[in-house]
């Protein structure tokens, strides 16, 4: 049947400038030339198989309606127990733990919670594409503060001086993606010191709490009362658990900030998927996956840089996440002139390996000859694609 033309004059877009993701992207063009995915960050082995007969047993057992909106119980109860064995931090698993549909989702609700139009939000740049949308959909104003070029750790001078009346909310991610930095525990008391004087709330992505590798320790928002009374502490069990694709994250707050958190949560998602939630829950009283998790990936993380490490790719530090920034401005073929996108297209059609630019996470593109690798991926995929790169 041939395309009719619609009646309806186009939409005014809320989001100008904005297409489809750099994620989404890289992945049609590495599928569309049969090219090994090292771009976008999931895993290509399975789940635990204990996880997916929980979630079919839940499912027997009739867990297939509408969750409570605020999370199935059983699961912010092991939320809470997991949070006070690692951080000390109690929460209420009644009033301060609520079960969103991903990680995505709990940022965004959580900015709308901070903010009115006109408000601003700090982020610290590079950052996680889904922030600055998430801002502008609020009405709010994102004030870019970069961290500090080559290791990119915070640079907290600049933070501070970049607060204002205005300002309403705090990003911060750690363990870092894109580039694996593990804020410690000095950086976390240094924000805290420099929040203590003002009633900006603190988001704090955390998804990748689960991996960070020795001799570090994940330094949570939880950990500091300081931050923990401000903080929207989020996690995602679909990174720990190899699971994105479920889209099950959670939100902890204290009580004042989850209550307006889940009055926009219910009229947003409502609830989250029953009987995973439940499979979930049941999965999480065995704690040795999440506890084996930074071992697991350290071993993929090491495999990864040894076989980088015999080409001519210069390599940042990866201290958490799954990810494995790498500098192009060595290599030996001439395409290491390109801008970082060019480049990466170029690394997919013609080598094989599909890559993210870091100059995706800077809202203008800055350009600093880094690519970013997501080696959460069987060691058989880390292994073809290290054969490939051995060509540059």
């Amino acid at each position: 049947m041939p395309h009719t033309a619609s009646p309806f004059p186009p939409l005014e877009t809320r989001l100008p400038g904005v297409g489809d993701n750099i994620f989404s992207a890289m992945s049609a063009l590495a599928a569309r030339h049969q090219a090994i995915n090292l771009g976008q960050g999931f895993p290509d082995f399975a789940c635990d198989a204990a996880l997916t007969d929980a979630v079919t047993q839940a499912m027997r057992a009739g867990h297939n309606q509408y969750a409570p909106m605020p999370g199935v119980p059983a699961l912010r109860q092991a939320i809470a127990a997991q949070l006070q064995a690692l951080y000390g931090r109690a929460y209420s698993a009644e009033s301060e733990i609520t079960i969103t549909a991903g990680a995505t989702q709990a940022i965004f609700t959580a900015i709308l919670c901070c903010t009115q139009p006109g408000d601003e939000v700090i982020v610290l740049e590079p950052c996680y594409d889904s922030y600055l949308p998430g801002i502008r959909l609020a009405g709010a104003a994102a004030v870019r503060v970069p961290l500090a070029p080559g290791s990119f750790r915070p640079d907290f001078d600049r933070l501070a001086a970049a607060i204002t009346p205005r300002t309403r909310a705090l990003i911060i991610n750690t363990p870092h993606n894109p580039t694996g930095t593990v804020w410690s525990a000095a950086d976390m008391q240094r924000l805290q010191e420099i929040l203590a004087p003002t009633r900006i709330a603190l988001i704090s992505d955390e998804v990748y709490a689960h991996m960070v590798y020795a001799p570090l320790r994940h330094e949570s928002a939880a950990r500091l009362p300081g931050l923990a009374s401000r903080a929207f502490v989020i996690g995602s069990f679909g990174k720990t658990f190899h699971v994105t694709g479920w889209k099950v994250g959670y939100v902890a707050a204290p009580a004042a900030l989850t209550a307006e958190l889940r009055r926009l949560h219910q009229f947003n998602v409502f609830c989250v998927n029953t009987p995973m939630q439940h499979g979930i829950a049941a999965y999480m009283q065995n704690p040795a996956p999440w506890q084996q998790l930074p071992a697991f990936y350290a071993a993929k993380r090491d495999r990864f840089r040894a076989g980088l490490a015999q080409t001519r790719f210069r390599l940042l530090p990866c201290e958490g996440a799954y990810f494995q920034c790498a500098d192009i401005s060595e290599l030996h073929v001439p395409e290491r002139d390109l801008p970082e996108a060019t480049f990466c297209e170029w690394l997919t059609r013609e080598i094989g390996v599909a890559a993210i630019p870091l100059s995706a996470f800077y809202a203008d593109g800055l350009d600093q000859k880094l690519i970013r690798f997501c080696f959460a991926k069987k060691d058989e995929t880390l292994q073809a694609a290290l054969q490939r790169l051995a060509r540059l």
